[in-house]
């Protein structure tokens, strides 16, 4: 295969487009996965995607057009190329049309793609296989997978964009069933490389949350305090910032629009002294530098390829500070230009301990494990439904007592940003309904006061 580079070179010099970004992306994934503690399938996937931009220049400005496709060679490029031109030209005038970067350069551009392999599961391989071995001893039966990615997104144009970035990732998702599949729980693990991920801690984990299981406590619905671990949390706030796009904000269509017009920038919407930010530079959750846009959304915008990445603030000291937005729209809300990054950090200042050091100051109220078929019922207070899955326990005094019934539950993020009774230490966290959407993403185990848990549900 072509390397990356060199495809780029070959499609950036025969374009005759004003100007054209050229973004590929080399992904190799290997992945082991289980089924009633026997491992079923393992292997390794390898894709590369290639997208062409062609911008025009236009009596009103600059029109765009763009086309990706999968795994192409050079024979490709005539045709990857005329059709990008074609859908510029149908397009027009773009909306979002800010001045393209020109002449960066950002990492390692001639270093080749690392591929991944199954030696990344050396250590954790054969922790799983002992793991499995005393589950089937002990009638608990496994599921899950383990995977690792390592993608290298390459960005090149006729205007000197060189930029490079490598984003190794994995994860282990377990669900564990015992006493015939009448109990069930369920655990994730980011990692980087699997050297941090301990499977004894899995295996002790799930093993209290399934012992916790053999009392059941039937609760009704009702409003709860309610402890969520930080993978829960991750799920809850990940579909806030999916929808804290600033030109909604400021045409009044979001929960961050301000009453009278404009947004709500500016105000204190949380209890706690409450960060979220995104870091490009972050120790762990380190992202790419630069902007890379295949398409244009209410979020990003091809234009913006290349523009530098650096630290936002969306929410300071509880007080909310930025929302999602392209130049273009910057210009229209006179706000800060602030792109989305690859990676969302949430704290609370001066919160430590863990989601069980939580439970102990809990004297009436509930410990939900994870979220599930999370939907949007209202935009304009961001009310979100969902369900608990995989364990659900009745908190009294500090102590888990058992297992309770599932809830259809109702309620709004940035409502629940003013009900934080208590946090944990913030942890790389993985959620679980958008695990394939939000990798990067630390955050703490939170208390929320008078959570509606709006129905019991009757699925285990």
């Amino acid at each position: 295969m072509i390397k990356a580079q060199d495809l780029i070179e070959k499609i950036l010099a025969k374009a005759s487009s004003d100007e054209c970004i050229v973004i590929v992306t080399d992904k190799t994934q290997a992945n082991l996965r289980w089924a009633s503690s026997t491992l079923t399938t393992n292997g390794v996937l390898q894709e590369r995607s290639v997208t062409v931009i062609a911008f025009l220049k236009t009596k009103d400005g600059m029109a765009s057009g763009g086309v990706s496709r999968t795994n192409i060679d050079e024979a490709d490029i005539d045709s990857l190329l005329a059709q990008a031109v074609a859908s510029a030209k149908a397009a027009g005038a773009a909306e979002d049309y800010a001045p393209i970067a020109e002449n960066v350069q950002l990492g390692n551009w001639q270093a080749p793609h690392q591929p991944t392999g199954p030696e990344v599961f050396k250590k954790f391989a054969p922790d799983l296989g002992q793991m499995m071995g005393k589950s089937v001893s002990d009638a608990i039966e496994l599921f899950g997978y383990a995977e690792h990615t390592h993608e290298t997104v390459w960005v090149g144009s006729k205007g000197g964009l060189r930029l490079r970035s490598d984003k190794p990732i994995g994860r282990v998702e377990m669900t564990a069933k015992s006493h015939a599949r009448t109990r069930s729980t369920w655990y994730g693990v980011e990692t980087h490389d699997f050297s941090n991920v301990a499977v004894a801690d899995i295996d002790k984990d799930i093993r209290q949350r399934l012992t916790w299981q053999e009392r059941k406590i039937e609760l009704p619905a009702g409003r709860y305090d309610t402890v969520f671990p930080s993978g829960s949390v991750a799920d809850f706030y990940v579909y806030m910032m999916w929808v804290a796009g600033a030109r909604a904000a400021f045409e009044g269509q979001s929960v961050f629009s301000k009453k009278g017009g404009g947004t709500r920038v500016g105000e204190k919407l949380s209890n706690v002294g409450l960060q979220l930010f995104s870091d490009p530079s972050n120790a762990q959750l380190n992202g790419a530098a630069f902007v890379h846009a295949t398409a244009s959304t209410p979020f990003t915008s091809v234009f913006d390829n290349g523009q530098v990445q650096k630290r936002c603030d969306w929410i300071k000291d509880g007080v909310l500070e930025s929302l999602l937005q392209t130049r273009a729209s910057a210009k229209m809300t006179s706000l800060a230009y602030t792109p989305l990054g690859d990676n969302l950090i949430m704290s609370v200042d001066g919160a430590t301990g863990s989601t069980l050091d939580l439970v102990k100051g809990v004297k009436n109220g509930l410990l939900v494990t994870t979220l599930w078929y999370i939907r949007m019922v209202d935009p304009n207070s961001l009310l979100l439904t969902g369900l608990t899955r995989d364990g659900v326990y009745f908190v009294k005094d500090g102590e888990v007592q058992g297992v309770t019934n599932n809830f259809r539950w109702n309620d709004s993020p940035v409502s629940a940003l003013s009900r934080i009774s208590a946090a944990g230490a913030t942890e790389w966290t993985q959620p679980r309904e958008w695990a394939g959407d939000m990798a990067n993403m630390s955050a703490p185990a939170l208390v929320i006061k008078d959570f509606n848990m709006s129905t019991v549900s009757p699925g285990n």
